[in-house]
């Protein structure tokens, strides 16, 4: 179905990995309760007092992340696409089995040898999201999608699931269609194979106007991932798995573009990712969770969405 692609092992370094997916998060930052659960998309209110004039600044952005962003808009191209979701489905591919919590203990060995006076560990960045929309008074399952949105990053861990950072972490796009401007660093699309093709290169490429989200086929990377891992395996509902698989979309929640291929029922898509990421962003300069403490309540709310327990990843 899809060209042959690279399939060389993966360096899973978990420090470099973070030094990335922080660098990233640290540019999105700018652009980007109550006994009655407030409803999802009410303005949040724990950042009201915080300063947001930092972040998202890309003509300042660090080498490292001009860099990322040239290989991975070299690299995302519709034969990636396409041959990494072969892998996904593959009846081959072997699926690891464990519980939510097991996975974020997993996830949280990507950092271990990272300074811990300079990076806080993927427990303590999901526990603050999920903390900060706990304290708004947002619904459980929004909790809960804060818990667990950067989950889709395991695909470090398992074979034939990515092939480096670039189709990891960063800004998402949809692929088979124009490069829209408003993406971070659009000239550097122009080293992708897919630029100015007859079909990929147009405005509308392979969809319809109006064709709703749910037909994008979005750039590889653990936003995708995670959405493809919980969409049949969770009773989360369809504005939890948007936060989900959009929550890196910045062109579209953020700046406005690849709107024309709404559908009428995905207003209220935009509005749940558009509520969940102030809660991603900027929760990261709250006070360090005390995870023991935590977890007790994180487990029964897991249960509450995840009732099979086991997921295969």
């Amino acid at each position: 179905m899809a060209a042959a692609v690279d399939t060389r092992p993966v360096h899973r370094d978990g420090a470099a990995l973070e030094a990335i997916s922080d660098a990233v998060d640290t540019v999105n930052i700018f652009r980007a309760m109550a006994s009655a659960p407030e409803a999802f998309d009410a303005q949040s209110r724990f950042d009201a007092e915080k300063d947001k004039a930092a972040f998202r600044q890309y003509g300042d952005a660090c080498e490292r992340v001009k860099t990322f962003y040239a290989e991975q808009h070299t690299k995302q191209t519709m034969a990636h696409n396409l041959a990494a979701r072969e892998r996904f489905y593959s009846p081959s591919r072997k699926r690891a089995e464990m519980t939510v919590w097991e996975a974020i203990e997993k996830l949280n060995t990507l950092i271990d040898d990272s300074d811990p006076d300079t990076e806080l560990s993927q427990i303590q960045h999901l526990l603050q999201s999920a903390e900060a929309i706990r304290r708004d008074g947002k619904p459980r399952w929004m909790q809960l999608t804060g818990l667990i949105h950067d989950l889709g990053k395991l695909m470090l861990f398992f074979d034939d699931c990515c092939e480096g950072q670039w189709d990891v972490v960063g800004d998402t796009f949809p692929v088979g269609c124009r490069f829209d401007e408003r993406c971070i660093y659009p000239d550097t699309f122009r080293a992708n194979p897919d630029f100015g093709h007859e079909v990929y290169g147009t405005k509308y490429g392979i969809y319809e106007p109006g064709c709703g989200m749910d037909k994008l086929m979005m750039s590889w990377g653990h936003d995708e991932y995670l959405y493809l891992v919980l969409k049949d395996q969770s009773t989360l509902p369809r504005e939890a798995l948007a936060m989900i698989r959009f929550h890196s979309f910045y062109p579209w929640h953020k700046e406005g573009a690849y709107r024309e291929f709404m559908a009428e029922s995905d207003d209220v898509l935009l509005k749940a990712v558009q509520a969940f990421n102030p809660y991603d962003l900027y929760s990261k300069s709250d006070d360090v969770p005390k995870v023991e403490e935590l977890k007790p309540y994180y487990l029964e709310l897991i249960d509450e969405f995840f009732p099979q327990k086991i997921i295969k990843w």
